[in-house]
């Protein structure tokens, strides 16, 4: 069980799923592009860590993702929001909260010099 702020995901699930074909991520690249350059950040730092190991299930919760407005998927993604809060049902699937928690990556604070 894999848990960042309050979404939780059950990371035994993306294991049954078969990986994603290379026409099929080619085709979720470009479906991912946003408006905003700071939602196109975060994905392609999702793209750089785990394109090789993304699953079909994983694409599905992608895109459900990108049914979300460019301003609530920065919520999202910035943690002003949860997934429920949203009016928007597709952030709350199952495959969009696993997703949710791989692209959200806890920062560790780094003390400031002195």
């Amino acid at each position: 069980m894999l848990t960042v702020t309050s979404v939780s995901v059950d990371t035994s699930l993306a294991a049954t799923s078969p990986l994603l074909d290379e026409r099929s991520l080619s085709r979720l690249r470009w479906g991912c592009r946003r408006g905003l350059l700071e939602n196109d950040l975060f994905i392609e730092r999702f793209f750089a860590r785990h394109e090789a190991s993304l699953t079909v299930r994983q694409a599905k919760g992608l895109d459900d993702l990108m049914d979300l407005s460019d301003n609530d998927l920065l919520d999202l993604f910035l943690q002003r929001k949860l997934p429920g809060e949203l009016e928007a049902v597709s952030a709350s699937t199952d495959e969009a909260r696993e997703v949710l928690a791989l692209l959200i990556v806890p920062t560790i604070p780094q003390p400031l010099p002195t």
